[in-house]
């Protein structure tokens, strides 16, 4: 390596040896099998090197101390043929797919002996649908090892593809098996063996002829599965550093890397919720394809000390499950940036999509060099995502805060900083509080748009906060506006979005744009959180009671999300329903407000009022908007009209819903009712 060499440089030459590195490792024959098949590929190896074939198979060829994948990679480039045994163990094995695929990436011929029935994968099926399908026959092993060594013979000696006439080829002298090996490859010989012959790579190995052909669709393949093109996902990755306390700097870069993805217009990228579902859980990577509708997974670990942090990073194609792109980064927290780049340049060159020509200004936009405020933004940033209570808001704001005292320049940590604070405020603020909060949100928002102006995150965070904090509907209009026009696949964004687009009453504007955010965030349960919200906004009910019951399956602990669903049953007219729903031994004012509602229309009026008096002693004038929404349902219309007043001058964050709220219908006609609605100047 010369002296100006790169880590990156380096792995990359690790991984993909040059010819010569091939031609000094060059053996006839690479045996792919599953760890259960290990006596049957050990058989093959015996049979093949006894006819005089020199045979690579882990871990027999492995040298100690040297990194297992770069080791198979190399082998498999330095092959002239590889063997696979084709059971219902390698058929799910995950390893397996990536060497057939680094086999066909390379044009090595692939032969493959099949022992027993199991239905291929849609991977190994789309391999073997142009391919000839071999019965080798009952001849017993001493012709099963005749027609295999004959097999590897002709396509060593005919890689391009130009094959004899099988008559022609006159194999080497037989020998016979020592016992062991007759039992083992006498199964074998009971079975199918199939040629496979890659028809995408532009330099077609060649197909063997033995005796008849069995049709691919023999094999029972499931149903296809066509994913959106260039579609992707991330999964959490892997801590590797042995303290369990860091897994929020894995988790964190992990969400980083997705972030920078969803900027390249080019690709269809799953929302971090949605991917990270699936962290520490025992799934393959079909299922979670299948669940998040994608058609390639981005996986990795992480290995972090101190400044310095080594990552490895594969990329698998869903569809077929076999290896795209890996690659190892040792890098320093300093060039974290440009390392995102790197990696969304690979995927993306992997993927086939377009990168943009400023792809790299744009990924790194808002980002920090500093790797003590970067590591403070991915604790804030796990700190929000994995709970959802007072304590871990204020935490998540102060790791922010952190952030950005240590680098003042970080747009993304100010953008973040003022969604919590935001949140904050509106969830958990009570008196003086909340207008600090909120006031605080603006600075650190107002500060995102001013460091990093093309930061879709940053426009959402200000439209969210003037919308909520401020009044300043048209002012959010076209922070909104400007947050999907930079972010169009950042699920949040549209979220977002989608929520005040159903406040200003273009309730099929919103029920389209948040659809397009489930999309990318399906296993989300805010998401239908935001799903049922819209929909209860646009009059649909029943479908936002299913997509409440959809988030519950998916977080089962939600109590807002019940309550939610109340609401949505109230409006239907079903009391009774809604306060099962509601009814719940921990609920926020939400819950609160729908009994107080469900239990007058029940007729269990005493009840109704606990419920009121325990929203007063909880939070006091913060739920002003939601007093007017009661008393409007109990027919107090002086009461409903003075509450709401009272939510106006204290700039209650649920007066941005007033346009659409059905509950305050009984107010609608009346004369200070509309005088609130003038002073608040929604957009029509």
């Amino acid at each position: 390596m010369s002296s100006g060499d790169s880590p990156t440089t380096q792995t990359q030459r690790s991984i993909a040896p040059d010819a010569a590195a091939d031609a000094a490792g060059l053996h006839d024959v690479f045996v792919s099998y599953a760890s259960q098949d290990a006596s049957v590929a050990n058989a093959i190896v015996a049979a093949l090197e006894r006819n005089g074939l020199k045979c690579w198979i882990a871990p027999r060829d492995v040298p100690p101390g040297t990194l297992y994948a770069d080791v198979i990679i190399r082998a498999i480039n330095g092959t002239k043929v590889l063997v696979l045994v084709l059971s219902e163990h390698s058929v799910s094995s995950p390893h397996v797919g990536k060497e057939i695929e680094r086999a066909s990436a390379k044009g090595r011929p692939i032969i493959a002996l099949r022992t027993d029935a199991k239905p291929l994968t849609p991977a190994l099926e789309y391999f073997l649908s142009e391919s000839q399908w071999i019965d080798v026959g009952t001849g017993g092993p001493e012709a099963a090892e005749s027609k295999l060594v004959e097999a590897v013979r002709r396509l060593i000696a005919h890689p391009s593809g130009t094959m004899p006439p099988a008559a022609a080829i006159v194999s080497g002298a037989k020998k016979r098996f020592n016992g062991p090996v007759v039992a083992l490859i006498a199964v074998i010989a009971a079975a199918l063996a199939y040629i496979v012959v890659d028809k995408v790579w532009r330099t077609k190995p060649a197909s063997v002829a033995i005796t008849e052909v069995v049709p691919a669709s023999a094999a029972g393949a499931p149903p296809a599965f066509v994913p959106p093109p260039h579609s992707i996902a991330v999964l959490p990755f892997v801590n590797m550093s042995g303290d369990p306390k860091q897994d929020y700097f894995s988790d964190g870069l992990s969400e980083e890397l997705l972030n920078s993805l969803t900027t390249i217009p080019d690709l269809h990228v799953a929302a971090r919720t949605s991917s990270f579902f699936f962290k520490g859980k025992e799934v393959d990577l079909s299922e979670v394809a299948h669940k998040l509708n994608v058609g390639a997974v981005l996986e990795g670990s992480v290995r972090k000390d101190g400044e310095q942090v080594r990552i490895t990073a594969q990329l698998i194609n869903a569809v077929t499950g076999f290896h795209l792109w890996s690659q190892t980064y040792d890098r320093d927290l300093k060039s974290i940036l440009k390392l995102q780049t790197e990696i969304a340049t690979a995927v993306t060159k992997a993927l086939q999509a377009t990168l943009m020509a400023d792809a790299a200004a744009t990924i790194e936009l808002g980002g920090t060099k500093n790797p003590r405020a970067f590591d403070a933004y991915l604790l804030g940033q796990n700190l929000d995502h994995s709970k959802i209570d007072k304590d871990a808001l204020l935490a998540a704001i102060a790791a922010f805060d952190e952030a950005v005292r240590l680098d003042p320049g970080f747009a993304k940590a100010y953008a973040s900083e003022a969604l919590a604070e935001t949140g904050f405020a509106e969830y958990y603020g009570v008196g003086v509080e909340i207008r600090e909060h909120f006031q605080r949100a603006r600075a650190a928002a107002e500060r995102a748009v001013q460091l990093a102006p093309e930061l879709g995150e940053a426009h959402s965070a200000l439209a969210d906060l003037l919308a909520h904090g401020y009044f300043d509907f048209k002012g959010a209009l076209a922070e909104h506006e400007r947050a999907v026009a930079l972010s169009p696949n950042e699920s949040g964004v549209l979220l977002r979005t989608s929520w005040f687009l159903s406040d200003i009453g273009r309730g099929e504007e919103a029920v389209s744009m948040a659809r397009r955010g489930l999309s990318l965030d399906q296993l989300n349960w805010r998401a239908y959180r935001y799903f049922a919200i819209v929909l209860d906004d646009a009059h649909r009910y029943p479908e936002a009671i299913e997509a409440a019951n959809r988030a519950l399956s998916l977080n089962a602990s939600d109590t807002r999300q019940t309550a939610l669903r109340g609401l949505s049953l109230l409006h239907m007219g079903d009391a009774e329903a809604a306060r099962k729903s509601c009814d719940t031994p921990q609920r926020d004012w939400e819950g609160h407000m729908c009994l107080a509602i469900a239990y007058d229309r029940l007729h269990r009026r005493s009840d109704a009022e606990a419920e009121v008096a325990t929203m007063k002693a909880d939070m006091g004038d913060a739920q002003a908007f939601q007093f007017a929404e009661v008393y409007a349902q109990w027919g107090d219309i002086s009461k409903a009209l003075d509450w709401i007043e009272t939510a106006y001058r204290l700039k209650d964050p649920g007066m941005s819903s007033l346009k659409v709220d059905e509950f305050l219908a009984p107010l609608r006609a009346e004369i200070r009712f509309r005088e609130i609605e003038r002073k608040l100047n929604l957009p029509d």
